[in-house]
């Protein structure tokens, strides 16, 4: 009895090296597949999930494979990162190991693609730009709406050194994220004194139009990663992320550098 329990382990633990093998080699060959048909500086992350991987390639269909791809040049600002989640993705496996894959036909496709606060920055003109989150209490008076459009995230702090009059001055301002369309806008509404601030000083009222106008800014992405269209903007982690998603559609590759 002793022997046939070890020999069970022993099987089943080959059992597990060959799965996470095989999906380790497929993300692999779907990684190097990104690079070169996106023209990629670095191999993309890529992570086939679901187990038992074998179970999924046998049948040519995988429950989740999520890609994630720092440092893409887009044609919006500098260079973004791009996520994008693939449900039900449906590939020979012999495709994926012989390098063949072009298109990947999926049942839902979410994506994402975030602007870090450097990047907005150059879009901007402030080169110290910051980008966070005010308190969820809206007494601090970060409740301002601002723009047209429906408001998918609430208020920002945008937060950078702007020549104010003859002075460069640190000032913070709340703004709105905004999605009209397929544009993301950013709105700044007024001038921003919380603890997420910078300012510590205040603005003539001549001039406060002026400082919200260099904090508001339209992005036209275009398309999200493999042209989605945007439905959803907010701040994350210090950046500005726009997503998207779609169902029963057919991905190509190169498509992850077309933004």
């Amino acid at each position: 009895m002793r022997k046939l329990i070890i020999g069970i382990v022993f099987l089943l633990g080959l059992g597990l090296v060959a799965d996470f093998g095989a999906a380790a080699y497929a993300e692999y060959r779907v990684s190097r597949e990104l690079r070169a048909g996106a023209s990629l500086d670095a191999d993309p992350e890529v992570t086939f999930n679901g187990f038992p991987f074998l179970t999924q390639a046998l049948g040519g269909k995988y429950e989740d494979v999520y890609i994630r791809a720092t440092g893409v040049q887009s044609n919006i600002v500098g260079e973004v990162t791009v996520e994008a989640d693939l449900r039900g993705v449906t590939v020979p496996f012999s495709d994926l190991v012989n390098g063949r894959v072009t298109e990947l036909p999926v049942d839902k496709l979410d994506g994402r693609m975030g602007i870090n606060a450097t990047d907005l920055g150059k879009l901007l003109d402030i080169p110290d730009l910051q980008v966070s989150s005010p308190p969820a209490d809206k007494s601090d008076g970060t409740g301002g709406s601002g723009g047209t459009g429906a408001s998918t995230a609430g208020a920002i702090v945008l937060s950078g050194t702007v020549p104010v009059g003859p002075i460069d001055t640190a000032v913070s301002v709340q703004a709105n994220l905004v999605l009209e369309g397929d544009q993301v806008k950013i709105v700044a509404s007024n001038l921003y004194f919380g603890p997420e601030g910078e300012a510590n000083f205040s603005i003539p009222a001549v001039l406060e139009p002026i400082v919200l106008g260099m904090f508001s800014y339209t992005i036209d992405p275009q398309s999200l990663p493999f042209n989605l269209k945007p439905s959803l903007v907010y701040a994350e982690g210090g950046r500005i992320v726009i997503e998207g998603s779609t169902e029963n559609t057919v991905i190509n590759l190169a498509d992850l550098q077309n933004q």
